[in-house]
C-alpha cells in the first residue's frame, strides 16, 4: 500500500489521542482486476503521525501508550475524527479505537 507523504504536523494530540494518516487501499484484486473509485472501501490502515502522552489515570499518572510514531495500525472503518492539517487528510483517534498494530 502507497501512502501519501506525511504532512508536518502543527497540532499535538492531548492524552491518549493519535494522529493518524490513512494508508491508500490496494487497487488491484488478488486475481489481477483493477477496482474503480467508486468500489473502494474506506481504508482502515494507517500511518501514526503523532502519539499523546497517555490516558490520565485516577492517581494522577499516566499510562504510556502502546504506539508510536511511525507504527502502522489497524483501525475502525468509521472510528476517530477526520481533519484537515495543512491540506491533508488525517484521523485523531484514541487509543481504543486501534485494533491492532501491524508487524
Amino acid at each position: 500500500m502507497a501512502g501519501k507523504p506525511a504532512p508536518k504536523l502543527t497540532l499535538k494530540p492531548l492524552d491518549d489521542r493519535i494522529v493518524v494518516i490513512r494508508l491508500e487501499p490496494e487497487t488491484k484484486t488478488t486475481g489481477g482486476i483493477l477496482l474503480p473509485e467508486n468500489a473502494k472501501e474506506k481504508p482502515t490502515q494507517g500511518k501514526v503521525l503523532a502519539v499523546g502522552p497517555g490516558k490520565l489515570l485516577d492517581d494522577g499518572t499516566r499510562a504510556k501508550p502502546d504506539i508510536a510514531e511511525g507504527d502502522t495500525i489497524l483501525f475502525g472503518k468509521y472510528s476517530g475524527s477526520e481533519i484537515t492539517v495543512e491540506g491533508q487528510e488525517v484521523v485523531i483517534l484514541r487509543e481504543s479505537d486501534i485494533l491492532a498494530k501491524v508487524l
